[in-house]
């Protein structure tokens, strides 16, 4: 659907839609991403029941949620190929449609087998929507809005990561864990039909092969901000995954503590997609340093105040805000670190950071298994403290492309 009569062209070739329907296009992929967000993550409340219902170990049920990770990698370097090829609309919407689909094979899932393939569909649209949301960002508002429009993206991100857990645990006990899903189905049909309205025509610009995407890491500045990328998402995640086991062997909070210190900390998330929004124009490089080097600080904090409530309750809630901030800061580095390659771009950085929760949350579990819970939360601080090492002043990450879009300092 294109509105000829109300595309401006922003001197790169590209349509920016005017007025309320750039910002309703914008509001569509917002509501996208919370509806992934809660896809994706509702199962970690809904995990014994469903271990229950399909005949399968809590173990076993988590691997099937883990197994989106890995189709979310796989897909996410192959994306880029297949949108040099359809138009961004038609594939967006397609990706809405698989995720409705997957929704539907989990609530309707007789077997493990169903539930893991139903996740694996999940996977391919969760690598692919956030391998394009940026450059996709880009074509949709003008280049200095982009930071803005980012913001109010992830802001579907903190309110999905704020309540899906809780309303699915809540849900799932009055209407079970299958009439959860089937509850984000008309949700998502109701996204789907926004993006018809909304989206405007994207016709594919350039052909993306794959190799193009590994290609990008010849350049220093993206080389070293992939380290920082995937050292920032490991440590977050090696801590994050292991939260639970943390407050109930160190500060022993009952059931009803523990629902209430994840909500304080999931609300934070607001606080630090807004502020990061704030800063990112002025202070992106800065961001980027700091704020794995705060969290690491605010993890130890944990383990220091860990047998008092209150002090625990204070550090999660800083935990959560920085916490946040660090993926749509990310989003803005990649608006300028690759702005030649956003497709390529976004599918290696999706690749990185599922690929290092992956490998964080295996990290933090082997530490916690062999050693101590201490030892998981002291780990994924060092991994945080070495993100921000790498990151030093912002030199390094910095585009390396000149105005012809070639790289001009090529790794060596």
């Amino acid at each position: 659907m294109i509105f000829p009569e109300e595309l401006l062209s922003d001197g790169h070739e590209d349509a920016v839609i005017a007025g309320w329907r750039m910002w309703s296009a914008v509001g569509s992929m917002s509501l996208c991403v919370a509806m992934l967000i809660a896809s994706e993550f509702m199962p970690v409340s809904l995990l014994t029941p469903i271990a229950a219902d399909l005949g399968a170990t809590a173990g076993m049920a988590g691997q099937a949620i883990s197994i989106s990770g890995l189709f979310a990698v796989v897909t996410s370097l192959f994306i880029a190929t297949i949108a040099g090829r359809i138009d961004r609309r038609h594939l967006l919407m397609g990706l809405t449609g698989l995720m409705l689909a997957s929704l539907i094979l989990i609530a309707e899932a007789s077997s493990f087998g169903m539930l893991m393939i139903a996740r694996a569909v999940l996977g391919m649209v969760v690598g692919g929507f956030w391998a394009l949301a940026t450059a996709t960002i880009m074509r949709l508002v003008p280049k200095d809005a982009v930071p803005k429009t980012l913001g109010a993206m992830y802001t579907g991100n903190a309110l999905a990561t704020t309540f899906a857990a809780p309303i699915g645990s809540y849900l799932g006990g009055i209407i079970g864990w299958r009439g959860v899903f089937w509850a984000l189905v008309p949700i998502v049909v109701l996204n789907l039909i926004w993006q018809w309205i909304s989206l405007p025509s994207m016709p594919p610009q350039t052909a993306n092969p794959v190799g193009k995407v590994f290609g990008l890491l010849q350049r220093r500045n993206v080389a070293f901000a992939m380290a920082g990328v995937m050292l920032s998402f490991a440590g977050a995640f090696g801590v994050f995954t292991y939260m639970r086991p943390f407050l109930e062997a160190y500060t022993r909070v009952s059931v009803p503590q523990l629902s209430l210190l994840l909500l304080a900390m999931g609300g934070a998330g607001f606080v630090g997609t807004y502020g990061a929004t704030a800063l990112l124009e002025r202070h992106l490089y800065s961001l980027l340093r700091l704020l794995p080097l705060a969290l690491g600080v605010v993890t130890i904090g944990l383990l220091s105040v860990g047998h008092v409530l209150w002090g625990v309750a204070a550090m999660l809630i800083a935990w959560g805000t920085l916490n946040s901030a660090i993926p749509v800061s990310w989003s803005a580095w990649l608006a300028k670190g690759i702005s030649d390659e956003p497709e390529s771009g976004g599918g290696l950085i999706v690749a990185a950071i599922q690929l290092s929760i992956m490998l964080g949350a295996a990290f933090g579990g082997l530490l916690l298994d062999h050693i101590s819970i201490a030892a998981t939360l002291i780990g994924g601080a060092v991994l945080l403290v070495l993100a921000s090492l790498i990151i030093g002043n912002g030199d390094r990450i910095r585009s390396s492309v000149g105005a012809n879009g070639q790289a001009v300092n090529p790794l060596r």
